[in-house]
């Protein structure tokens, strides 16, 4: 078992910056890679960035990419999404997860956190 915690969300203006992290418990965070997802009010859960075991891939959805950079510190069990130039469609839910390997697809991911609001004001 992993337990996810996230952190780190809150209200921003547009163009604005919020660094998400996700505390990692259980077996150990270095055996799986994480991905962030997220989801808004009325849609489904979106695929948002994703990292390897290592931290040496990284992977983005086309909407994020040149934004968001996801990262990863193995010795303190934490990942890391540094999300910049925030936009409104930007609000939902994020969900940080873990699976045995890189994926965009959620049904890859066994271990989920609570999530963490983020809003962007225009």
């Amino acid at each position: 078992q992993v337990q996810l915690v996230e952190s780190g969300g809150g209200l921003v203006q547009a163009g604005g910056s919020l660094r998400l992290s996700c505390a990692a418990s259980g077996r150990t965070f270095s055996a799986y890679a994480m991905g962030w997802f997220h989801q808004a009010p009325g849609k489904e859960r979106e695929f948002v960035a994703a990292v390897s075991r290592s931290g040496g891939g990284a992977y983005y959805a086309d909407s994020v990419k040149g934004r968001f950079t996801i990262s990863r510190d193995n010795a303190k069990n934490t990942g890391y999404l540094q999300m910049n130039s925030l936009k409104p469609e930007d609000t939902a839910v994020y969900y940080c997860a873990a699976a045995l390997s890189v994926a965009q697809n959620e049904y890859e991911y066994r271990y989920w956190g609570q999530g963490t609001q983020v809003t962007v004001s225009s």
